[in-house]
């Protein structure tokens, strides 16, 4: 066997006893609860604890207010874009007002010819018949 060492039993009790005592003897050599030193560090971990829940806090707020100043933003656009929307339907509406009045005009201006049409035609008929009764 090339990885035989030579120890037997007693040697790896009083390895194993020793590790065990040292163990405990650091352990034991840990300071106490209210150790100045302990208590030190305890406050710097809450003074750091305490700092970081600020930021954290203050990160939300920061958080909270940009997203406030986003839907507002949004909540002016989409008020702007109905707004144009609004304007730009009643251009429409006004110019197919205008268009149906064109509209109108052109066939009562129509109808106006048509009638002179109409009128001249039968005047001339009746001067026709009254030229032809003159004859007669």
């Amino acid at each position: 066997m090339s990885s035989f060492n030579g120890q037997n039993f007693q040697d790896r009790q009083a390895a194993a006893a020793s590790a065990r005592k040292e163990q405990l003897a650091k352990f034991l050599a840990r300071p106490a609860p209210d150790d100045p030193a302990v208590l030190e560090r305890q406050a710097k971990r809450q003074a750091v604890l305490e700092a970081r829940t600020i930021r954290t806090a203050e990160r939300e707020a920061r958080r909270a207010a940009a997203e406030a100043e986003a839907a507002a933003r949004r909540a002016a656009e989409e008020l702007a874009r109905q707004e144009a929307l609004k304007a730009e339907e009643a251009a429409r509406e006004t110019a197919r007002q205008e268009e149906l009045a064109l509209k109108a005009a052109l066939e009562v201006e129509r109808k106006a010819e048509r009638d002179a049409r109409y009128a001249a035609r039968k005047a001339r008929k009746v001067a026709r018949k009254a030229e032809i009764k003159r004859y007669r």
